[in-house]
């Protein structure tokens, strides 16, 4: 939301959405997405069963909160700068 407002708020406003400049990080960011969904699916489909699925889950929400608390208010990325970084949720 902050960098939302902040590319609303500038001078320079472009409306539409930055693509990646590095095919390496379109890739990374879509594996770093993809892995949410991994054991929901592995869950559903009966591969592992429903406490390691939920403990997989957990784990993973946990470090996605952790990167996203890092993300927005450790780094200072401008908003062009946080529409290529890999590590991010769409």
């Amino acid at each position: 939301m902050r960098f939302a407002w902040q590319r609303k708020n500038s001078a320079n406003y472009v409306s539409s959405k930055l693509e990646f400049t590095d095919p390496l990080n379109r890739i990374v960011f879509l594996a770093f997405n993809a892995v949410f969904w991994l054991p929901i699916l592995l869950t559903f489909f009966g591969v592992i069963d429903y406490g390691t699925g939920f403990i997989l889950f957990t784990v993973i929400i946990f470090v996605r909160l952790v990167a996203n608390l890092y993300i927005n208010n450790v780094l200072e990325l401008t908003p062009e700068q946080f529409e290529n970084f890999p590590f991010r949720i769409p």
